[in-house]
């Protein structure tokens, strides 16, 4: 096998070229992401829906019906940056964006916040939170973290993305 030079600005592939190769690239990383989260039981969308019903009853509790239908799901596939999972109210009608973090395991089991999580939670910072449930396949348990997220956990990349010079 030969080696080639890397990609630079002089010897960059001609424009059709790239872009059929990003959608290919594109399409596998949502297969190849679609099918990690099915391998996951009980984790994704259906942490999501666990806590928008909360929200339901959180407001229907403090007597805001008003503010229940307020409540939305925030579509992934529509927003070109998606700034939460939930959009929701607190019972004074404040705007709560709630990111939703769901595993199987226990309250300490790691999990995966990208950068444009946190930079929402940085610009947001009254508004947004993350739920995260745990133990959701057994006996489901949450609680919420409020921004800076680096005061309670510990942030480690686990993923770089390698533009060329």
């Amino acid at each position: 096998m030969r080696f080639l030079p890397p990609p630079t600005h002089s010897n960059a592939r001609p424009l059709p070229e790239i872009g059929g190769m990003a959608a290919i690239a594109k399409k596998y990383q949502e297969v190849r992401c679609g099918r990690a989260r099915r391998a996951q039981p009980g984790s994704g969308k259906a942490g999501e829906q666990r806590v928008l019903a909360h929200e339901r009853v959180a407001l229907l509790s403090a007597g805001r019906t008003d503010l229940v239908n307020g409540i939305c799901w925030v579509p992934t596939s529509t927003a070109t940056r998606p700034t939460c999972d939930i959009r929701s109210f607190d019972a004074d009608d404040r705007n709560r964006l709630i990111e939703v973090k769901t595993t199987n395991g226990w309250e300490r089991t790691p999990f995966h916040v990208t950068r444009n999580e946190l930079t929402v939670a940085d610009e947001r910072r009254d508004e947004w939170c993350l739920v995260r449930l745990w133990n959701f396949a057994r006996e489901p348990k949450a609680f919420e973290l409020r921004p800076p997220l680096e005061a309670r956990v510990s942030l480690v990349a686990t993923s770089f993305q390698a533009n060329f010079l």
